[in-house]
């Protein structure tokens, strides 16, 4: 390579640095998100999507920082961050937010909602703007968008399961929220509540026996290594959400308000319908991996769980819920 080759080279090189060293320390304000996902889940690539377009339509002013694997430590550990009014966000589910605000847990009821249209609906509605606002003054959380669908959760154990009375005795993993240690109890299992970073050694040094979930978590933290069968109950449709701090949040030029709303949202859709369009492929990928994946007739566990609502007093708000996936 000739002097003048290698002068271009080189400026070229310190052009292309100096673009990237522009870029990172010109923005304003960063938000650093905390998620339990892997790199490879469909949400996830909804989040590389959301920091993308936040930072194109901001300049580069707002740069988004995304930390998979739950880098930044536990969903609860965040968002007290966030409470604190750091620029942190996390994928986090309403069970965890309805310490705050009760109606949050219905979100992780039993079988609430079909699919994710039909959670969509709720998640985007006037009654979940209201418990929106309440957060914000209970906690100093600010949500971006709720609209994140991770799938229906189904159970994974090392024997199989066909009915409620399999599961007696059953140490099954699940976050700690009531509504979901109340779903999991009515089911037939010993809800055991564990962060999801510890599920495959849990399962490994049979500390639990069995955990539920939905399929791309399940494939991307290799469950398939340490359990053996899924049984498709489906009774927990997940929807997430996008949640910081509000104290931060209100830091920010109106403007970059709107496009973390804005983009929040559509990543949240677009990342939703990917992982719809992706089931059949995880399941495809842990059959091959020596898994059983089991339909069942969920009658009797739709039934053993619809006292969770009237249990947990949120018999009412059911109601109201159901009226609106009517619309």
């Amino acid at each position: 390579m000739s002097f003048i080759a290698r002068t271009r080279r080189a400026a070229a090189l310190g052009l292309a640095l100096a673009s990237l060293a522009g870029t990172v320390f010109a923005a304003d304000y960063t938000l650093s998100v905390n998620t339990a996902l892997a790199t490879q889940d469909p949400l996830y690539k909804g989040l590389e999507e959301f920091k993308q377009n936040v930072e194109k339509r901001t300049n580069g002013k707002l740069a988004v920082r995304l930390f998979p694997g739950s880098q930044l430590g536990k969903d609860e550990d965040v968002l007290e961050q966030a409470r604190a009014g750091a620029g942190v966000a996390v994928v986090v589910d309403g069970g965890r937010l309805a310490v705050f605000v009760k109606e949050f847990g219905v979100l992780g009821a039993p079988y609430l909602a079909q699919g994710y249209e039909g959670i969509r609906k709720v998640v985007t509605s006037p009654m979940f703007d209201e418990w929106a606002g309440k957060l914000r003054k209970a906690s100093g959380h600010q949500i971006l968008s709720f609209n994140w669908w991770q799938g229906d959760r189904h159970l994974l154990t090392n024997k199989p399961v066909k009915g409620p009375a399999d599961l007696s005795g059953i140490r099954m993993r699940t976050p700690g929220a009531p509504v979901w240690m109340e779903t999991i109890r009515s089911m037939g299992a010993t809800p055991t509540p564990m962060g999801w970073s510890e599920v495959y050694t849990g399962l490994q040094q049979q500390v639990i026996d069995g955990v539920e979930a939905q399929h791309p978590a399940s494939y991307g933290s290799r469950l398939y290594e340490v359990t053996k069968h899924i049984t498709k109950t489906g009774h927990i449709n997940l929807i997430t959400g996008l949640v910081t701090s509000a104290a931060w949040f209100d830091r920010l030029p109106a403007e970059y308000q709107t496009v973390l709303r804005e983009e929040s949202l559509k990543a949240g859709d677009n990342a939703s319908r990917a992982t719809e369009a992706s089931l059949a492929e995880f399941e495809k990928m842990m059959t091959e991996k020596g898994m059983t994946i089991s339909e069942i007739d969920v009658t009797p566990f739709r039934q053993a769980t619809q006292p969770v609502y009237e249990k947990l007093g949120y018999a009412d708000l059911h109601k109201q819920v159901e009226a609106i996936l009517k619309n």
